[in-house]
């Protein structure tokens, strides 16, 4: 993603032999001593997928950026997504044409711009006779969806129930009317890695970025505003100065603007979504599609060797959720009742759970979205802009649109009399493919074109490079040197030895979850007391510098 233009620094450690080089501060430590004093066009408060795009955004167009965010990086609603990439195909119910033009417009850039990390994928829809929509119509929608798509895509088909029970045999066909497939996308790896990757392309753009950073005091001042943040590991205060403020905070978009005396007029409400991990359900690698019993749509998503249930959608007041009881009832209930399985699915069967808000944007002067159903609510995301006040203010937003999100951040500060440059375009995407192509080349000839030996899929190399990009080669480079650095250093795993280096100098890994979670999704696919029993999380958690699990 560009030239690196922080340094990438060791942490420190104890015991430095006598005459050594003092050791160097770590990259977070780097970010806080830069940020402290600093005097910024624009202070970034929160890094979820919105502040992340915002600042690489405003970084690639020559802007001095800030970014804080309370807990690590993607630590709340943006790692809690269904990981698809989609134009929202649900959404021509409530006729909500322009916002899916929109949605598959961004997800063709998306699709174009990462190609290994976000690539096509099938969803076959099975309709039964309680479904709100027969199959009829709803083939009419998949076409007219590929449509406003662009045909980018592949063709959407229609099934009856027999070539449903070929195409899928898990699938229960002794109530379906018949099926509809067509395709969007979804991201390979994790949504938290995909946030990560535009921290990172910030801060290789001249940002500075600090995760753990609790932003605790925000004061207007003649000249802009005045920040007093909080180091939430060691307690270290850290202040700056900003022209203005962008307001990233995701669910706590609100709050963060109170604390600032500013008066918007949207506001955001909370739907609670969850999502369970199970073994795999199917070998094919297509979404599967059903409406609920209360005719919501949910689905059957790959994860690597695993199969993930989801989404409830259920209003809550509060955005910090956990996965209750009844939502696992629930769910199992709807699954059990529409596959073909040799025997139901428990709560024993569970391997990780996932549960977050939507934050969904609505008119704060209008009252209607209490009386009206919860899931017809928008998806959609709004940028307001105080001019007087110089803030920018995100509400909602999602995944797929983040690219149309940072472009209209860029403007939006230029409404506050910034002056961003024409910048590059290149704060997102792939190395290109010639890229791409010589570093599969090198890593076919050290042997790692091989797929991991956990699970069946792409090859180790394609997996590197999926993660770190152009920074994949220095993995290559610790493979050339040492035989050892190619084998996983955790039994279930795809993450190398040689790895570690890498993930530790460039990624801000502070706890075990930063790691597990977040910047791989190991702890999504395997359950927890399995990762923490594994003869190699000791040597995982020293290499990364953080206490074990």
């Amino acid at each position: 993603m560009g030239a690196e233009n922080q340094p990438e620094t060791p942490h420190q450690h104890p015991g430095n032999a006598p005459g050594a080089p003092a050791p160097q501060p770590d990259l977070r430590t780097v970010n806080l001593d830069a940020m402290d004093g600093a005097d910024v066009d624009v202070l970034v408060v929160g890094g979820g997928i919105n502040g992340a795009v915002a600042a690489a955004a405003l970084a690639d167009r020559g802007l001095s950026v800030a970014l804080a965010e309370r807990g690590d990086f993607a630590g709340m609603t943006s790692q809690e997504s269904s990981n698809l990439v989609w134009g929202g195909f649900k959404y021509l119910e409530n006729y909500e044409l322009p916002l899916v033009w929109k949605l598959c417009r961004s997800r063709n850039q998306l699709m174009r711009s990462y190609p290994t990390n976000i690539t096509e994928i099938g969803f076959l829809a099975t309709l039964d006779k309680t479904s709100p929509f027969p199959p009829w119509l709803a083939t009419l929608g998949s076409i007219g969806y590929w449509g406003i798509g662009s045909f980018f895509t592949r063709r959407p088909s229609y099934y009856r129930p027999k070539g449903i029970a070929r195409r899928e045999p898990v699938v229960d066909v002794e109530t379906a009317a018949g099926a509809i497939e067509y395709a969007d996308a979804y991201l390979n790896d994790n949504d938290a890695r995909f946030v990560w990757s535009f921290i990172r392309s910030a801060m290789d753009r001249g940002a500075r970025a600090a995760n753990y950073l609790s932003v605790d005091a925000i004061t207007r001042t003649s000249a802009g505003w005045e920040a007093a943040a909080t180091d939430t590991i060691d307690g270290r205060t850290i202040n700056l100065t900003a022209r203005s403020v962008v307001n990233a905070g995701g669910p706590l978009v609100d709050g963060v603007n109170r604390g600032m005396d500013v008066s918007t007029r949207h506001q955001i409400v909370f739907s609670k979504g969850i999502h369970l991990v199970v073994p795999k359900l199917t070998d094919s690698e297509r979404v599967l599609a059903f409406f609920d019993d209360t005719q919501r749509l949910f689905y059957v998503i790959p994860m690597a060797h695993r199969s993930v249930i989801g989404t409830t959608d259920t209003r809550t007041e509060s955005h910090d959720e956990k996965v209750t009881d009844d939502d696992r009832s629930f769910l199992l209930e709807q699954i059990n009742a529409r596959l073909r399985l040799e025997k139901p699915l428990t709560t024993d069967d569970i391997i990780a759970e996932r549960c977050g808000v939507r934050p969904l944007v609505v008119e704060r002067a209008d009252d209607s979205h209490e009386e009206q159903d919860w899931t017809s609510l928008s998806r959609k995301h709004e940028i307001e802009v105080d001019r007087a006040r110089k803030v920018v203010s995100i509400f909602g937003g999602k995944l797929t649109d983040c690219l149309n999100v940072g472009d209209e951040v860029v403007e939006a500060v230029r409404q506050l009399g910034l002056k961003p440059g024409r910048g590059t375009d290149h704060w997102y995407g792939e190395p290109s493919q010639a890229e791409r192509e010589r570093y599969l080349l090198r890593a076919a000839t050290l042997g790692l074109d091989r797929a991991p030996e956990v699970e069946r899929g792409d090859s180790i190399a394609l997996v590197l490079w999926r993660r770190h990009g152009l920074a994949a080669n220095d993995v290559l480079d610790a493979v050339a040197q040492d035989p050892a650095a190619a084998q996983p250093v955790l039994a279930e795993s795809d993450v190398l030895r040689g790895e570690l280096e890498l993930f530790r100098r460039r990624e801000m890994i502070v706890t075990i979850d930063d790691f597990l979670r977040r910047r791989t999704k190991l702890s999504l696919i395997h359950r927890s007391e399995t990762l923490a029993a594994d003869p190699g999380m000791v040597e995982l958690c020293e290499a990364l510098g953080v206490e074990a699990p």
